[in-house]
């Protein structure tokens, strides 16, 4: 499993797990995500795209 958030909610993705105790995978892209356009969208996922595979490795 893999967390994926924007740059914006570092400290609170990190305060969350230490929370819940839990220690997810992490990978963060840049903020702001919810104004992007669908072609934006899938260059931020093909930007780290290779970053996803290594946290989903065993």
């Amino acid at each position: 499993m893999v967390f994926v958030a924007s740059t914006e909610f570092v400290e609170a993705a990190r305060s969350q797990s230490v929370a819940l105790g839990a220690d997810p995978a992490v990978v963060f892209v840049p903020h702001p995500i919810q104004d992007r356009t669908d072609d934006e969208m899938k260059a931020l996922a093909d930007a780290c795209f290779d970053e996803l595979l290594r946290a989903l490795a065993p």
